[in-house]
């Protein structure tokens, strides 16, 4: 006695098993290979990051150095603006010396415009501090130093744009651009996060 199938979708009874017939709306697959280990990743220089395969520059990007060399720019105009400044501050100081007003409290007037400058110098010697600062870290400082680049050419252009409708306003504008666009470069950004050792 024989039993009905048990399988309504399997193979009819009573016919030869062979290999599986492919079931429909199923793709064929080829049968399964065995597959080959994988081979180990290829240990070559330490990249940018620690990230293998990509080689860490081994001496500063030009577009790197340009940056370096604007920072030195930089400083070097903030430093001359302090000078200009103490030059101004001095006429004025013997200005007020000299002057015999109509009326009114002179002293007060020359007081503001003396404290005035002094706080311009002070903000034009951290300027150029931070400056000289940055690109002096350029040479072995780690990704922090081109973010503060960036940040520090952000301010600079802030700063610089109500000198830039005049003429000694405007190199500190471009150089300010210029700067943000070389320290985010991909081979900048590669320059200071190589390995150090």
């Amino acid at each position: 006695m024989s039993y009905p199938n048990q399988n309504p979708y399997g193979p009819p009874q009573g016919q030869p098993q062979g290999p599986p017939q492919p079931q429909y709306g199923y793709p064929q697959q080829q049968p399964m290979q065995p597959q080959q280990p994988y081979a180990p990743f290829p240990a070559g220089p330490m990249g940018p990051g620690g990230m293998p395969g990509i080689p860490a520059p081994q001496q500063m990007p030009s577009s790197t150095k340009a940056a370096r060399v604007m920072l030195f720019f930089l400083a070097a105009t903030g430093v001359i603006g302090i000078i200009i400044m103490a030059v101004g501050l001095n006429r004025l100081s013997s200005a007020s010396a000299n002057y015999s007003g109509l009326g009114g409290n002179p002293e007060d007037i020359f007081a503001i415009g003396k404290g005035a400058m002094v706080f311009i110098m002070i903000l034009q010697a951290a300027y150029a501090a931070v400056a000289l600062v940055l690109a002096l870290q350029f040479s072995k400082g780690a990704n922090g130093i081109r973010i503060g680049t960036i940040i520090f050419g952000s301010v600079s252009i802030l700063c610089s744009i109500p000198f830039a409708f005049a003429f000694y306003g405007i190199p500190s504008f471009v150089l300010s651009i210029l700067i943000i666009v070389f320290a985010a470069k991909q081979e900048s950004q590669a320059w200071f996060m190589r390995p150090r050792f």
